[in-house]
């Protein structure tokens, strides 16, 4: 499947550094210590703690965090599920479709106050099923700042694209506003150049060819908030304008073949979200929430060789409208109850053609309309029993009215009870066991409803909007231990039960047709050990020196729905890990290191194919330079190792529980080097 703009965008446009710098210094303080907070299950870092590396914005320092690695939250439908684990003030931004590191990328250092790494659960923070969370606290700032950042990346290819960041905050008397644009190009990595060879099933070759692939994302986002007291509370509202342009292009020739394909791509997103927070009195507080999203996306593919003609469009509108509320309430300083309720709108308008050589073929949910109407009604307890063991809990309910119109029509209603409960045993000062049991629900991704393409593999997906959400039984089991000033070492097992695991199976249509669609396929299981690390060097003589990595092994097993034989779920990969190794040279204000990200497997299973996609190791290669305390020069190398991907579908002659292998194809695409650079100015503060 070819990798989309939204990814393409994520490596293009992490442009530059948006913050105002801190003061510059010969030598800045030696690095203070993080300070526990008594009776809070939280380790406070000051800024002092970060000073060395001089960062410029509280992503950089978030990322430094001993033992903790950003999750960005899930991009899925309400807002309960689709927590990150940070919090700004106490509070979860009122958003979905801004990304948690672009919120952060907008606060300068200068405005963090403190970062808490709250551990296992503390009274009055919601810990959103998370089992470590950071809670940044800002200082208030009268000052005006701005940022300005140009970015140039030099592709192996020729390609040289632009980036573009512009951002401003500051405050009016008792309202604090900011806004901010960023935009670009980037290239997806997924495409490349390399052989292709498709073999019969005794290795006899049946092509020989060269497979040239090019996709470029261009896009912009205009993001904007403002923040002032009302009514004795704090009104926040914000807004988010998207817009992505990507093209996939892709040639592939050889003695006896030639074949050609290309894919658009326009999306356009917008988002409005407002939170009101009031304390009720001394113990008391309430939380309102409202957000509506839409999404309007086309995509245009098309496939041509000799003998063959295909073609494939879509279009979809989809929408969610999001209300909620939390009433909190402190007993003691050491338990905190929290009682509310989430109700949801979600809507998909889609409508899908495919035609082969001029015929229209018909495809199963080719057109559907799809209403959800979602309801969720929670409480839950946060008690720190002692000094050392802490208790987190919860019970959600959840019930939901789906319909469905056009090729299929369907109502149904689901409903989910949903326990959850944490226990956080701190051994000593730096030791913690964590042991979590929670039933979740998955959220049923709309995508999944309509049917979709890969021509230039020839694969095409039916929809299927009769589809359950997969149910986890997970239990979990963490252990934590800190060292030294900064070091970390995070050891989790987690074990999943899951049922109705959300997978594919073939659906055959009344002419004999058969494609292959998301279906509800049985029980599985899926089993991971993590490690987290963060290793310093400062006590074996390499002074600012740091290792961070993290790393899942992963097993899971689920009934093929064809074959009737134990496999693992589709999409999931065995291992996953990445390692950034960078040291700070305060005396010439400089930071270099290398960022690694570790090669993946995926592998899906459908009726009549096995695909694998395998991608190598990604590494970068970095040195930051900060000549001002206002500027900021980056120069790095993506992808120095010149690391690929390869794609192999096995193809079966029919199902494969009764047919032999008709052909391997096998696709073994480089992508180069780059070179890009980055400048950035802060203004004013």
């Amino acid at each position: 499947m070819i990798t989309r703009a939204l990814a393409a965008f994520a490596a293009a446009c992490p442009l530059a550094l948006p913050a105002q710098a801190l003061a510059q210094a010969p030598e800045p303080a030696a690095e203070a210590a993080p300070a526990a907070a008594e009776g809070s299950g939280a380790i406070s870092y000051p800024p002092s703690f970060f000073a060395a590396a001089q960062p410029t914005t509280a992503l950089e320092m978030i990322e430094r965090l001993p033992g903790f690695v950003l999750d960005g939250g899930d991009n899925v439908r309400g807002f309960e599920g689709a927590a990150g684990n940070v919090l700004i003030d106490g509070r979860r931004p009122a958003s979905k479709s801004d990304d948690l590191e672009e919120i952060l990328r907008r606060i300068p250092a200068s405005q963090v106050a403190r970062i808490d790494l709250i551990r296992g659960g503390a009274p009055g923070i919601d810990m959103q099923g998370k089992s470590v969370l950071a809670n940044l606290i800002r200082t208030e700032t009268s000052s005006v700042q701005g940022l300005v950042a140009l970015a140039y990346r030099h592709v192996y290819d020729g390609r040289d694209l632009l980036g573009l960041r512009l951002e401003g905050s500051g405050r009016l008397g008792q309202t604090a506003w900011e806004a901010g644009f960023v935009g670009g190009q980037g290239p997806d990595d997924g495409a490349g150049d390399g052989p292709r060879v498709r073999t019969d099933r005794t290795g006899v070759p049946l092509i020989v060819s060269f497979v040239d692939s090019e996709g470029t994302g261009t896009n912009g986002a205009l993001t904007g908030a403002v923040e002032r007291p009302l009514g004795g509370g704090q009104l926040r509202a914000n807004g988010r304008l998207f817009v992505d342009h990507f093209t996939y292009d892709e040639l592939n020739f050889g003695p006896a073949t030639r074949e050609v394909s290309r894919e658009v791509f326009d999306l356009t997103e917008t988002e409005l979200g407002a939170s009101f927070t009031r304390p009720l009195g001394p113990r008391t507080s309430l939380e309102l929430i409202g957000l509506r999203q839409t999404a309007d996306e086309t995509i245009e593919s098309q496939f041509d060789d000799p003998t063959y003609r295909g073609r494939f469009d879509l279009e979809s509108e989809t929408t969610e409208t999001i209300a909620r509320g939390v009433l909190r309430w402190r007993q003691t300083e050491a338990l905190s109850w929290e009682v509310g309720a989430e109700g949801a709108i979600n809507t998909l308008d889609s409508a899908t053609a495919f035609a082969e050589n001029g015929l229209p073929v018909v495809l199963p949910a080719a057109n559907v309309k799809v209403e959800e109407r979602r309801g969720e009604a929670f409480a839950k307890l946060a008690w720190r029993a002692s000094p050392r063991l802490t208790l987190d809990s919860g019970l959600r309910f959840e019930a939901s009215d789906i319909s469905s119109e056009g090729d299929v029509e369907l109502e149904k209603s689901l409903q989910f009870a949903k326990p959850q409960l944490s226990l956080t045993w701190a051994q000593d000062e730096h030791t913690q066991l964590r042991f979590r049991v929670e039933r979740t629900v998955g959220q049923l991704d709309f995508d999944d409803f309509v049917a979709s393409s890969s021509l230039n593999t020839g694969v095409l997906l039916a929809g299927n909007p009769d589809l359950d959400p997969a149910q986890e039984w997970i239990v979990e089991a963490a252990v934590e231990r800190r060292f030294w000033t900064g070091g970390a070492l995070v050891v989790t097992l987690r074990r999943a039960e899951i049922t109705d695991v959300v997978d594919r199976a073939p659906v055959r249509l009344d002419g004999g047709k058969i494609y292959d669609a998301p279906a509800n396929i049985g029980s599985g299981v899926r089993e991971e050990l993590a490690l987290t690390l963060t290793l310093p060097f400062d006590r074996v003589g390499l002074k600012g020196a740091q290792l961070r990595g993290e790393g899942t092994w992963r097993r899971s097993a689920v009934d093929d729905p064809t074959t009737g034989e134990s496999r693992e779920i589709s999409g999931l990969r065995p291992v996953e890990w990445e390692a950034h190794f960078s040291q700070d040279l305060p005396s010439i204000s400089s930071t270099w290191g290398v960022d690694v990200f570790g090669g993946w497997r995926e592998t899906y299973y459908r009726y009549d194919e096995v695909s694998t996609t395998k991608l190598r190791p990604f590494v970068v290669p970095f040195v930051e330079w900060k000549p001002r305390p206002d500027i900021v020069l980056r120069f790095e190398i993506p992808n120095v190792t010149e690391r690929g991907v390869r794609r192999t579908r096995t193809v079966y002659a029919g199902p494969r529980d009764s047919a032999d292998i008709a052909y391997v194809d096998d696709r073994d695409i480089d992508f180069g080097r780059m070179y890009r650079f980055r400048i950035s100015k802060t203004l004013g503060g």
